[in-house]
């Protein structure tokens, strides 16, 4: 009897077999295709959208808020101020401990300070000599040869429980470093302010009381430029100096009362 057995692959179906599951060779390089990378394509919609915000990065790089002249600040009605009666000058440790007391429990303040200027080139500034803080409704002037005054301005000018705003704060790091040996901490410099709000570098006092309050404010050249070393300051002195510090203060209420910064 015949056995049912399979009859095995014959050579030749193995060898189809192998050839099939072998990958095919690449083409000759000849016969290769090369793929040009096509650009992207940009349609005329994406194009305008590029060109238009091109557009508004230029105008917005441009466009920026001028301060008043002096010409046209002059033209506003003045600046009130604080009266003599309301600037303080202390002189005792007593008075000055009041004044500290004072200005740590309201815990901010218009703040500036005031030096003998030189006038020989490469002579050093050995200012501050006058230090000022006001509140709302006063000013404390301290004179920093007495050393009641200076130990006490120094207090509050490390202090961080006191906010001192003022402009071009800057300049006085410097100075109070050389002078006391201390840091200028805790500082709002209205200037940056101003900055961030599109007016490019520093307003400074007098620009910013006519953008914002619309009032004249005057800065004698002959009193910034007078002896702030001087034992007994002049009434021009005092309130040009207290009224420096007053007005910083009373834009900063501004800004807020607008919006531009936070209570």
């Amino acid at each position: 009897m015949e056995s049912l057995q399979r009859n095995p692959t014959s050579p030749k179906m193995s060898s189809s077999c192998h050839k099939m599951s072998e990958p095919e060779s690449d083409p000759p390089p000849n016969r290769r295709r090369r793929r040009r990378r096509r650009p992207a394509s940009s349609s005329p919609d994406s194009s305008a959208d590029s060109a238009e915000s091109n557009s508004q990065e230029k105008a917005e790089k441009v466009t920026k808020l001028a301060a008043p002249t002096k010409a046209e600040t002059a033209l506003l009605p003045p600046f009130p101020g604080l009266s003599p009666d309301q600037i303080h000058v202390p002189g005792t440790r007593a008075e000055c401990q009041n004044a500290v007391d004072e200005i740590l429990a309201a815990g901010l303040g218009g703040f500036d300070t005031e030096a003998k200027p030189t006038f020989r080139k490469g002579q050093k500034i050995d200012g501050p000599h006058v230090v000022q803080f006001a509140l709302t409704d006063k000013a404390f002037i301290f004179q920093l040869h007495r050393n009641e005054c200076e130990k006490a301005a120094s207090d509050l000018i490390a202090s961080k429980q006191v906010l001192k705003v003022g402009f071009g704060l800057k300049n006085d790091h410097g100075q109070i470093r050389s002078r006391l040996g201390i840091t200028l901490d805790h500082v709002l410099d209205l200037d940056q302010v101003f900055r961030k709000m599109g007016y490019p570098g520093q307003i400074g006092v007098r620009g910013a009381m006519g953008v914002l309050l619309k009032r004249c404010f005057k800065k004698s050249k002959s009193t910034t430029t007078s002896n702030w070393a001087l034992p007994e300051l002049t009434p021009r002195q005092l309130l040009y100096a207290a009224n420096d510090a007053f007005a910083a203060l009373k834009i900063m209420e501004a800004l807020q009362a607008e919006g531009h910064l936070k209570r």
